[in-house]
């Protein structure tokens, strides 16, 4: 395949009808069961750790406080002893306990449905917010952590110089159909972890080789 013929839409469509082949069941990591405030909390703890431990340490936490009201009405210092093994575990107990705080009191209860309102909640910047958007309410979401960033700027997509996240984002919506920008971001997840990795992507007989920037260089 030529790929100096294809325009970066054709490259992307098929780019992810691979990934749906070879990722069928495109989900969230996170052990969230379906339930926003859950999924809030556990995007908020996800910074700078892995899935494993998030889950792991939620499954305690959650043990614990067992609706959002109880996390808001938490202690503090308790909530931190439980978060800490995810590191930054300060800001990120604070963040979670105001976050609940603000879902209940200004949103009924309810993680809200929309950019805006998600921005305003502590510690939710637009990772988090696309994450609750594209898993929780179905919308069009791009998530650009940094499997997305990193894959992405490989493809030939983005430029692996371009490292910005917010202008990741703005290129890839245009990009990937709506009703597949939140699948996608999941399967852009398994293929990092299971191919192309940051310190020794498998290159050799990857499915993407053909359409991929990177590989022709190579």
């Amino acid at each position: 395949m030529n790929i100096k013929k294809l325009s970066d839409k054709e490259r992307i469509k098929i780019i992810i009808e691979r990934l749906e082949e070879l990722y069928p069941a495109a989900e969230c990591e996170l052990r969230y069961e379906g339930e926003a405030w859950k999924l809030l909390v556990m995007a908020r703890l996800s910074a700078q750790c892995t899935d494993k431990r998030v889950n792991i340490v939620s499954d305690v936490l959650f043990e614990r406080y067992l609706s959002l009201n109880d996390l808001a009405e938490g202690d503090i210092d308790e909530i931190e002893s439980i978060v800490k093994p995810c590191g930054l575990y300060k800001v990120k107990a604070r963040n979670i306990k105001d976050e609940c705080i603000m879902v209940r009191d200004q949103f009924l209860g309810i993680v809200p449905d929309n950019m805006d309102d998600l921005l305003k909640l502590p510690g939710v910047g637009r990772k988090i917010a696309n994450l609750i958007l594209g898993d929780i309410y179905n919308k069009p979401a791009i998530v650009t952590d940094t499997h997305c960033i990193r894959i992405t700027g490989k493809l030939g997509f983005c430029g692996t110089e371009i490292k910005n996240p917010v202008v990741i984002e703005r290129i890839l919506v245009k990009l990937v159909p709506p009703e597949k920008q939140s699948d996608f971001c999941h399967r852009l997840v398994w293929f990092g972890r299971d191919r192309c990795t940051a310190r020794s992507p498998k290159c050799d007989g990857c499915p993407l080789s053909d359409v991929c920037v990177s590989f022709k260089i190579e």
